[in-house]
């Protein structure tokens, strides 16, 4: 009798153990920016099209509760523009607070529309229900590309008209300009290292990268330059601080029918320096490097937005995905996205991408499996036109 007590223990204390491993993890929110602009369009024959201001907006989804069907939070009426890199807007590692900057705004000059640079740096906070503009800030001329460190305290924005980088301190919910660093060119965006210590600008019409020295508050350019590829619009910093990847787009933010390429820097040499180059296609503009740090992607435009006489002209764009390996990084596969892709955010977990196509208005779902891309046959529809896209600042 006593040993049937004991086996009945132990197998009860077995089912016990059986199903505390076998209780499912609840989702985790996970937020995601999207910023559209409503004012600019191409005609058949590739021209610009300018619109009025006062459509623009920012939407706030949760791609984290359910990866296949993001949800919307929120939508705050704020004017965005696709003149840039997709990557000025951020969250803050704690997904407090969002920083969203404008680059160009549209005006009236005899009868005719024309862009002029704006200065807005919109800060939002994200624990609202829903999401609100919490302040508005002044900053350079055409804010564009901006990254906040892995510690949440700090963000740096490039300014491309003033050749600049803004340093603004993040304290609870309170955001200040604290310093304004002069690079001597225009900057179209700029990214930390994962450790905080040092950020990179890309010096999009000199076709270089910028080294930043970050000591706390301080952020100091003391003229140490890479040799990138031709216009490098975006960089961004493996989690472990070793490489950095810039997407060089080749023809000063449109495509040619050439290929391009993604320059990958070695960031533990001492000075730093461009290892490789990796030919990824026509006009790569959005990159992002997945949060495992095995993976990165370049956004591909493929003269999407070209004339449509144009021999380069595609009525879609791609993503291609690159493979990393310690130090050595590999083109992958390339998955056709549609119309004028921009920004591209990663699933926390580093299964699934976002790319927002411009032109359709939507979300591209993509999943990783394994070291190939694929298509999962979801997407997303929005209220506008995908400029911009980005998820929590991880690295």
């Amino acid at each position: 009798m006593k040993l049937r007590s004991t086996a009945l223990a132990a197998l009860v204390l077995a089912l016990v153990a059986g199903c505390t491993t076998l209780t499912p993890t609840l989702p985790q929110r996970q937020l995601m920016l999207v910023a559209n602009d409503e004012k600019q369009s191409w005609n058949d024959a590739g021209a610009v099209i300018l619109g009025p201001m006062g459509r623009d907006t920012v939407q706030v989804l949760d791609i984290g509760t359910d990866p296949l069907a993001p949800k919307v939070l929120g939508t705050l009426q704020l004017d965005n523009t696709i003149a840039g890199p997709p990557t000025n807007l951020a969250i803050t590692p704690g997904e407090t607070l969002a920083l969203v900057a404008n680059s160009l705004n549209v005006v009236e000059d005899n009868g005719a529309r024309k862009q002029v640079p704006d200065n807005r740096l919109f800060v939002i906070d994200l624990t609202t229900t829903p999401p609100k503009l919490l302040d508005t800030l002044q900053v350079g001329r055409q804010p564009s590309g901006l990254s906040i460190n892995r510690a949440g305290d700090l963000a740096l924005v490039a300014n491309r008209a003033d050749n600049s980088v803004s340093v603004l301190r993040i304290s609870g919910k309170k955001v200040t300009l604290v310093d304004t660093v002069a690079m001597g060119d225009s900057v179209a965006h700029v990214s930390f290292t994962p450790d905080g210590k040092r950020a990179l600008a890309a010096k999009f019409p000199s076709h270089k990268i910028a080294l930043l020295d970050v000591n706390g508050e301080k952020v100091s350019y003391n003229k140490v330059d890479l040799a990138a590829g031709l216009w490098p619009y975006n960089v961004d910093v493996t989690p472990d601080g070793k490489l950095a990847l810039t997407a060089d787009n080749g023809n000063s933010g449109a495509s040619d029918g050439q290929v391009d390429t993604v320059s990958v820097i070695d960031m533990e040499a001492a000075p730093p320096r461009v290892v490789d180059k990796v030919v990824v296609g026509d006009g790569p503009e959005g990159l992002a490097v997945s949060p495992t740090g095995k993976h990165a992607v370049a956004v591909i435009l493929r003269g999407s937005n070209a004339a449509k006489n144009a021999y380069f002209y595609n009525r879609n764009g791609s993503v291609v995905l690159l493979k990393i390996d310690g130090k050595k990084v590999t083109r992958a596969n390339e998955v056709v996205v549609r119309g004028l892709p921009e920004g591209a955010v990663w699933s926390a977990d580093g299964r699934y991408l976002y790319v927002g196509n411009f032109i359709d208005q939507d979300i591209t779902i993509l999943r990783l499996d394994g070291d190939t891309l694929v298509p999962t046959g979801k997407s997303f529809h929005l209220q506008g036109h995908p400029a911009a896209m980005r998820g929590k600042m991880t690295h």
